[in-house]
């Protein structure tokens, strides 16, 4: 009986070693990125939303709510269900022609969950592109809706700029950034982002790095602010160690807004006060939770925040493409809809490719979720 034990002692713990080695070798590949070291942690280290060896909100932002905790929220993830987390049918898209639009064109089209393409006063700019079918590590997580992934590298004309808000996997991901690496002019992005970018392969002169409250300015009048949100980062065990963000777009004649993953906060009003208004604000607006009520908005926030940053329009987005909370998948569309009633901007919800023009302030955009099951 004791030789049976030890034997299977030894054989668990022969299979923990092999499972162990074998973790250490997947998270070696280059997907998984690596973190800022020499010049570039010199200069993170200099920065006062740096604090004790990880990045700070602006705010106190707990992940997770008091009482909470990663078990207990993976355990409810598993073990409760919820109906319509993910559509039966289809999701209703479109594919336009990207490479072929008039660059003079002022236009904004979604692409499904927070990545965007723009052509801005002949500019043209890409923002967290992720044509992956899923949004992990892993294959099996995460996975598109049927419909939504209609876009590939393949699909988009030379990018000016590729802006990254973060380095989450549903923002930043490897296969997407290697197929576009050879049509990017420049990428933007919060400090110790770049570092993803030079282990991938990408000219040093090409990042553009900066802190919060920085603006950068380009060619062509072009000028991008590199703002604050209310969230976090890490791909897999290291946390905050860089930096996330929204950006403010600025042209001769656009103000637009992208506000990254964010929580509801204070800074909104700031960053109002730094632009005076938007013509449009690009809002996460899904993959919220009562869990995590700090680093994700809920639609009613959303439409709050819009009013704060005095938008003239409302474009959502972080829904319709993943399942990344327990909601139903098409419940943000419905909520924002309805607090967006009496508003003073314009909800703008068109589909998966569908342009927006940005001269056409008529422009009507049908509730295409209506029917989808």
């Amino acid at each position: 009986m004791k030789k049976g034990l030890r034997k299977m002692i030894v054989v668990l713990l022969i299979g923990l070693v092999i499972l162990s080695l074998g973790i250490g070798l997947y998270i070696q590949q280059p997907k998984f990125g690596t973190l800022p070291e020499g010049y570039r942690l010199d200069r993170i280290k200099s920065s006062p939303n740096y604090v004790d060896g990880q990045f700070q909100n602006l705010v106190s932002t707990p992940q997770l709510v008091e009482g909470s905790s990663f078990a207990s929220v993976l355990w409810r993830s598993f073990f409760t269900t919820t109906k319509r987390v993910m559509p039966k049918d289809s999701i209703p898209s479109m594919k336009t022609d990207l490479r072929s639009l008039n660059k003079a064109k002022n236009v904004v089209v979604w692409l499904g969950h927070s990545s965007y393409f723009m052509q801005l006063d002949g500019i043209r700019i890409l923002i967290d592109p992720v044509f992956s079918s899923y949004a992990a590590p892993v294959s099996f997580i995460n996975k598109a809706f049927e419909g939504t992934n209609q876009y590939t590298a393949e699909d988009m004309p030379e990018i000016d700029y590729l802006l990254i808000s973060h380095d989450h996997w549903d923002h930043l991901d490897y296969s997407t950034i290697i197929a576009l690496q050879p049509k990017i002019k420049n990428v933007i992005c919060g400090l110790g982002v770049g570092s993803y970018f030079e282990h991938w392969g990408f000219e040093k002169k090409l990042i553009h790095e900066a802190d919060w409250f920085t603006n950068l300015e380009f060619e062509n009048n072009f000028v991008v602010y590199v703002l604050p949100a209310r969230h976090c980062s890490g791909r897999l065990l290291s946390k905050n160690k860089t930096l996330w963000g929204g950006y403010a777009l600025i042209t001769p004649q656009r103000r637009i807004f992208y506000s990254g993953d964010s929580g509801y906060g204070p800074h909104f009003k700031k960053i109002e006060k730094m632009v005076n208004g938007f013509d449009l604000v690009i809002m996460e607006n899904g993959q919220y939770n009562n869990s995590w009520p700090y680093i994700h908005m809920m639609p009613e926030e959303v439409a709050l925040a819009a009013e704060e940053l005095k938008a003239k329009a409302l474009l959502p987005g972080h829904a319709g493409k993943f399942a990344m909370s327990n909601h139903s998948w098409d419940e943000p569309l419905k909520r924002i809809t309805e607090a967006s009633r009496n508003m003073n901007y314009r909800l703008l919800t068109p589909m998966i490719g569908e342009p927006v023009d940005l001269e056409n302030q008529q422009q009507v955009f049908y509730r295409w979720w209506e029917g989808v099951k």
